[in-house]
């Protein structure tokens, strides 16, 4: 339980873990989880099938449509889906960070597209968090150690310090705390914070950027400090409090943030009857979803601009 207790310090916004919860009272139990296909493999093995080629054409030209929810309801458009959904395209899944990892997006919802229509939740593209992934977590130390420990050592500092100690850690975390932590006399570029902050988070090992996300803390100026050097008020400090189906609307349209919130929807449930608190007993799984939605403009317009 000390584990869990430590983990619930990591700073997700409130907003954040609601959208979640609210997603399993409205989405139903988890799926199943099953080996799945690269698309982009998926997506070659489909082309050179006459049959399953012919059905994606049909299907592309269904969702491309003006009128495309009249037209996905004929029976042309109903046989190329049922069809589709029998071959490894409909399997298929991504893996985040991966080198071609928009391409992949892009063949995942030109199927699910038409699958999903409006839904506000969807499942997420990508393959489950691995084993690997996990010991990154611990590793970093962020779900162990007792508050008597914390409080004798500085895990946020020593994160950074970790940083510093690789060149292009240090370099382009460097680069987003000048772009963001902008003065009172000078401009804040959001969209350069943003794009600094996915830099950061894509190019930096794991290892490297999660313990200074999820680092664990006592008090508040170490919790501020934490979101400063992570989630800098530039990234999300804005005159006008955005409508958070406005910035859905816009993420949706952009293959890598509409994954990645679908990443975090699935992966963030919540359950009381859970021993961890989350649907999948995942902790890994939630807070690197989460990481993967740093620097994109719904999370930080929409879910940290509500003042949690």
């Amino acid at each position: 339980m000390g584990d869990m207790k430590m983990l619930l310090r990591a700073p997700l916004p409130y907003s954040l873990l609601l959208l979640a919860q609210t997603s399993f009272t409205l989405s139903g139990s988890p799926s199943i989880s099953w080996p799945h296909t690269d698309c982009i493999q998926a997506n070659e093995q489909c082309i050179s099938d006459q049959s399953c080629s012919s059905r994606l054409r049909t299907l592309r030209q269904c969702l491309a449509g003006r009128d495309r929810d009249v037209l996905l309801s004929s029976q042309e458009c109903k046989t190329a889906l049922e069809v589709l959904q029998e071959s490894a395209l409909y399997m298929c899944r991504c893996q985040r960070g991966m080198k071609k990892e928009l391409q992949c997006l892009q063949v995942y919802w030109g199927i699910h597209a038409g699958l999903t229509g409006d839904e506000f939740y969807e499942t997420s593209p990508y393959e489950p968090v691995t084993s690997r992934l996990s010991d990154i977590f611990r590793l970093a130390s962020i779900n162990s150690g007792t508050e008597a420990s914390i409080m004798k050592q500085n895990a946020c500092l020593d994160a950074a310090k970790f940083c510093n100690v690789n060149d292009a850690c240090k370099r382009l975390r460097s680069t987003f705390i000048a772009v963001c932590n902008t003065g009172d006399n000078a401009p804040c570029l959001r969209r350069k914070c943003h794009k600094s902050l996915r830099t950061f988070m894509e190019r930096i090992p794991s290892n490297l950027t999660y313990p200074l996300l999820f680092c664990p803390c006592a008090d508040k100026p170490c919790a501020e400090r934490r979101r400063q050097t992570i989630v800098p008020s530039c990234s999300f400090n804005r005159s006008d409090v955005p409508n958070c189906l406005e910035m859905w609307s816009t993420c949706r349209q952009d293959p890598v943030c509409r994954s990645r919130l679908a990443d975090f929807v699935t992966n963030c449930q919540s359950s009381p009857q859970s021993v961890s608190g989350c649907v999948r007993d995942n902790y890994a799984a939630c807070l690197g979803a989460y990481a993967g939605l740093i620097g994109r403009y719904l999370a930080s317009s929409c879910f940290f601009s509500s003042g949690h």
